[in-house]
């Protein structure tokens, strides 16, 4: 796995031209909670999908 510093220089490699700050900004956001839940799964600390249903309709 590359560095952060890298990650982001490939992120900002891969905007387009026209981008925006925000553009920037959620590619960052959503590349952090990919990583977050891929984390989460390797540790297993996840739920099953009907266990997250049932304690919704719970409540």
């Amino acid at each position: 796995m590359n560095n952060i510093k890298e990650q982001a220089r490939l992120l900002v490699e891969k905007l387009p031209d026209h981008a925006t700050w925000d553009d920037l900004m959620y590619l960052i956001y959503v590349r952090q909670k990919i990583a977050m839940g891929i984390e989460a799964g390797e540790e297993e600390r996840v739920q099953s999908h009907d266990e997250v249903k049932r304690r919704f309709l719970a409540a």
